[in-house]
């Protein structure tokens, strides 16, 4: 999508602060972090939202958990715990049109969260 920031920070034109990246995702810290440990995971296929999602995508979204695993073990937050959690539309928190989860981690995270 040509206007769509994660799509942007996806090609390289917009810089981030990487924390993984492969063929299929991209991870980076997020810049109003809300936690001593805040990345976001991105899939580097563009998808509007959870809604937007198809068959196809399962495998996608099964393999960003598994990273987001990975990603917490080594940031150092997997014994203690941890939350990933992806908004959907306006009323959900989302501000981003491309679906992305939060990692979140670092400190006692409250619920509900909001």
């Amino acid at each position: 999508m040509e206007d769509c920031i994660f799509c942007k920070i996806v090609k390289g034109e917009i810089p981030c602060d990487k924390v993984y990246e492969d063929e299929k995702v991209l991870s980076f810290k997020d810049i109003s972090p809300e936690a001593p440990v805040h990345v976001l995971i991105i899939p580097k296929k563009h998808i509007t939202s959870i809604n937007g999602l198809k068959k196809e995508d399962e495998e996608l979204i099964g393999y960003i958990y598994n990273i987001g695993a990975k990603i917490a073990k080594e940031l150092g937050v997997a014994e203690d715990g941890y939350r990933i959690v992806s908004n959907c539309g306006e009323d959900g928190g989302q501000t981003v049109p491309h679906i992305h989860f939060h990692l979140l981690g670092g400190r006692k995270l409250n619920w509900p969260p909001g």
